[in-house]
């Protein structure tokens, strides 16, 4: 009996020794790995670089006085569209006292001259029509009589002039009256009522009444990087993004390179400007910030893959495909272009191939 017990014992023994060795070894062995599959899809692929800069008005006016004075009227604010000629604001002039002495003393010497040539002008007049005197004589009093009165006229609207920015013979005060000289928008009004401002001549810039432009003329300002510079030439199409509009793309077509590069922030940079194509009722703020996506190449609706599926060999680019469950063989494929994410395919796939990607 105890015998029995000993072989039963024993017999249990060996038996959990051997089912422990049996479950490790079975934990101990790597599960099949399951690869994942996709296949080839029709999509465009574009490849582009990218400009930062705006968008601004390509005509864009700065309407200064011809005359220094006080702003007494502004008729226009910003946002208002207006026509050329239109009147933006007038102008009353504080005359410089020495310019306005001078001309004062001017006119009194022209009264003066005029009356002593007008005397002389009468008497020898009536002389000559008592035929006392030749005609050559008599035309030489005319002729001092005719300039006098000129000069007289002339000192007089200089006198004008200066206290009223107008002639008597312009019949109203056109330099103190400023108009637009573009058909537009208002985009600023610097100035307010009362405020001095001086007039536009060689040695000074004037001061801006108001900012005008065509907003149905917009363009693109932006900036490039030398190494992408190479790239672009002038009538590449261009996809604008604002970042103040998130909803709209806009086309644009780059029309000029700048020649010359810029220095900024330790990297060359070379400005590029764009026509901006508005669409019917669409309407861009001037001065809005916006990145151009410049398309250097585009297939539109092509076959086309993850670029992470290639794989390399040597010169030789390949992926794998699925030939039965779970087995697959190398597929020497050739590819176009690529955007760094998608790239096209030329020859090797079909949208029916299963392409192995990656584990479960």
């Amino acid at each position: 009996m105890k015998t029995a017990l000993k072989i039963f014992a024993a017999i249990v023994v060996v038996g959990v020794f051997v089912g422990t060795i049996f479950y490790l070894y079975k934990k101990s062995q790597a599960k099949p790995i399951e690869y994942e599959t996709t296949t080839a899809f029709k999509t465009d692929i574009i490849r582009k670089t990218v400009a930062t800069g705006s968008v601004v008005p390509r005509r864009e006016i700065d309407i200064k006085p011809k005359v220094s004075g006080i702003v007494e009227e502004i008729y226009v604010e910003p946002g208002d569209i207006i026509k050329k000629d239109q009147l933006i604001a007038k102008v009353k002039i504080i005359p410089d006292m020495i310019n306005l002495n001078n001309a004062e003393s001017r006119v009194k010497r022209a009264e003066i001259q005029l009356e002593d040539t007008k005397k002389n002008y009468l008497r020898y007049k009536e002389l000559y029509k008592k035929n006392v005197i030749p005609e050559a004589e008599f035309l030489t009093y005319e002729v001092a009589f005719r300039t006098a009165t000129e000069e007289l006229n002339t000192a007089e609207d200089n006198l004008q002039l200066i206290r009223e920015g107008a002639t008597k013979k312009a019949g109203q005060a056109t330099n103190t009256l400023i108009r637009s000289t573009i058909d537009g928008m208002v985009l600023a009004v610097p100035v307010e009522e009362g405020r001095s401002v001086i007039e536009s001549n060689t040695f000074n810039d004037g001061t801006t009444i108001a900012t005008i432009a065509d907003m149905n003329e917009m363009i693109f300002e932006g900036k490039v990087d030398e190494s992408e510079v190479g790239k672009i030439r002038e009538g590449m199409e261009l996809i604008l993004s604002i970042g103040a509009i998130d909803q709209e793309k806009f086309k644009a077509i780059l029309e000029r390179i700048s020649p010359k590069g810029v220095e900024e922030n330790g990297a060359i940079q070379f400005e590029i400007r764009a026509d901006v194509r508005l669409l019917e009722n669409q309407f861009i703020r001037a001065g809005y910030s916006a990145n151009a996506d410049i398309v250097l190449e585009r297939r539109d609706q092509v076959l086309a893959i993850n670029e992470s599926l290639l794989k390399f060999d040597g010169d030789t680019t390949y992926v794998e495909v699925e030939t039965s469950p779970q087995t697959y063989e190398k597929r020497v494929v050739k590819t176009g272009l690529s955007d760094g994410l998608v790239i096209e395919v030329l020859e090797g796939l079909n949208e029916s191939d299963k392409i192995k990607a990656a584990t479960k």
